[in-house]
């Protein structure tokens, strides 16, 4: 999912007034109250993918795998073609149909926990799992917090952590052939830094794109949809590499 960072439009950041007032407020609070609800609904579907025996067989045993794997990306990129003025409800649909499918592939990580994969035992990989979210939680809510209050302009790191994310992807399907420990390493050390910075980058982006829209409702309501989706990318990404740091060697 790293690669949707690059397709989905960024708004340019400028100089402007960015005095903090009820509105702005107001569009931040329904971006994290949707990413929430998004985090939450996919806890519960990678919990039940992950340790559900029917549902695990059915999502990592048939061709259903695939769908889980490729189908967000697939979406999000024919929506990028094929829907140039999304409306509210169109966004509303892409938004919890990526959630949904990326809730399910992270089943993985349950999966992996009750095979003792990533633990000595089936509680440790599961505390594993809590700590990884916990870090992640935590490093997410510190980076937005300062991409949201931070007088500075961070439109200049764009050009940076785009180049970084495509090397992040280039990186991640040479060692797919590799299977290199240390390059997983580096790899997974990297994302977490990229998508540490996209956190704030992102944040800052969604307090200028709310001034750039005016008022507008119907596209504050889109941009409520895409705006969480891209906050949630970051989390979910960023998440996914503290995960794989803290399994490596297991």
């Amino acid at each position: 999912m790293a690669d949707f960072q690059s397709v989905q439009g960024r708004q340019a950041i400028g100089a402007g007034d960015m005095s903090v007032d009820a509105g702005l407020r107001g569009f931040m609070l329904g971006v994290y109250n949707k990413m929430g609800l998004g985090l939450v609904l996919s806890a519960a579907l990678a919990y039940v993918a992950g340790t559900v025996a029917p549902v695990t067989a059915f999502v990592f045993g048939t061709p259903f795998l695939y769908v889980v794997m490729f189908g967000p990306l697939a979406i999000l990129l024919i929506s990028s073609f094929a829907m140039r003025n999304p409306s509210p409800l169109a966004s509303g649909i892409i938004y919890w149909s990526v959630v949904s499918l990326i809730g399910v592939s992270l089943g993985y990580w349950f999966l992996a926990a009750t095979r003792g994969m990533i633990g000595a035992s089936v509680t440790d990989g599961m505390l594993t799992i809590v700590k990884a979210f916990l870090i992640t939680a935590s490093a997410f809510g510190a980076l937005s917090l300062w991409g949201y209050t931070t007088k500075r302009d961070l439109s200049g790191f764009g050009t940076f952590l785009f180049m970084g994310l495509i090397g992040l992807i280039l990186a991640s399907v040479v060692n797919i052939f590799l299977h290199s420990d240390m390059m997983s390493f580096i790899i997974s050390v990297a994302g977490v830094l990229i998508f540490a910075g996209l956190t704030a980058y992102d944040t800052q982006g969604l307090k200028h794109q709310y001034y750039a829209l005016g008022g507008n409702q119907r596209s504050m309501a889109v941009a409520t949809n895409y705006g969480a989706l891209r906050l949630y990318l970051d989390f979910i990404n960023l998440f996914q590499f503290i995960m794989s740091m803290m399994s490596r060697g297991r």
